[in-house]
């Protein structure tokens, strides 16, 4: 049997491009890993998986807190259980892994691929997930997902903003402040009816939970966009005036920010 040493991984790793992780992982089990797939309940703290083909690999109740998995491919991969406290999964391609109560403390899913991934049992709240795709409706709740659209929203990534608002309004069709936000983010694209509609159904949300400020907001919201289309209508639209309606749009979308309800 030819007995692997330190030496003879780090050639290895070297060869193909693997970045050997600052921490002292379990070399191994990371050999293991890499070579057959299959590491359950292993130590891989701080592994440098960076690209890492994991296609359907088994790592269930593993270890891999403060891993670098960054644009590594997860596709089917069993990660129950798993700890990714800290871990980088930036762009990762995590369709149709199974996730279920994977800790996700403090883990980068920045820009990944999510797309009929398991998160039954998972939470996402401390999670980056500015940019990832294909978050299942069940993996959050709609605070979550209006919040992640927020994020998005100030990114300039508006048609995201307005698919994660329509996941919240999906669980809650009565959230108020989702309304508005997608209404700002229509309005950036462009669609000035739609925004105005949406706006229209959060004042009457607000109205109706008693929320006069947010009424007042998501009112001066319409206000100033049917000002400007009848301005247009008459003739006398000019840039100017749409640039002011943004600014008074943005006031909206302040207060979103700023924790408006």
């Amino acid at each position: 049997m030819i007995k692997i040493t330190s030496i003879s991984l780090t050639a290895l790793f070297t060869t193909f491009g693997f970045i050997l992780p600052v921490r002292a992982e379990n070399l191994a089990h990371l050999s293991q890993l890499l070579s057959t797939k299959q590491c359950q309940l292993c130590d891989l703290t701080g592994s440098g998986l960076v690209m890492a083909d994991l296609r359907g690999a088994s790592l269930i109740g593993a270890n891999l807190a403060g891993a670098n998995l960054s644009q590594a491919n997860l596709a089917g991969a069993d990660l129950r259980g798993a700890n990714l406290t800290g871990a980088s999964l930036y762009g990762a391609n995590l369709t149709g892994a199974n996730l279920s109560s994977a800790i996700l403390q403090g883990t980068d899913l920045r820009e990944s691929y999510l797309s009929n991934a398991n998160l039954t049992g998972t939470s996402l709240e401390q999670a980056y997930v500015q940019g990832a795709k294909g978050i299942s409706q069940n993996a959050g709740t709609p605070e979550l997902f209006y919040g992640w659209g927020l994020n998005e929203t100030q990114e300039g990534n508006y048609q995201q903003a307005i698919t994660l608002h329509n996941k919240a309004l999906i669980l809650d069709s009565e959230f108020a402040p989702a309304y508005l936000a997608r209404g700002y983010a229509l309005l950036r694209l462009g669609n000035e009816n739609a925004a105005i509609l949406n706006a229209k159904m959060a004042s009457q949300l607000y109205e109706k939970q008693e929320n006069e400020q947010g009424k007042e907001f998501a009112d001066s919201f319409v206000k100033n966009i049917e000002s400007v289309q009848e301005a247009r209508r008459k003739g006398t639209g000019n840039p100017g005036l749409d640039n002011i309606v943004r600014g008074v749009a943005s006031l909206a979308l302040q207060f979103l920010l700023k924790g408006g309800m």
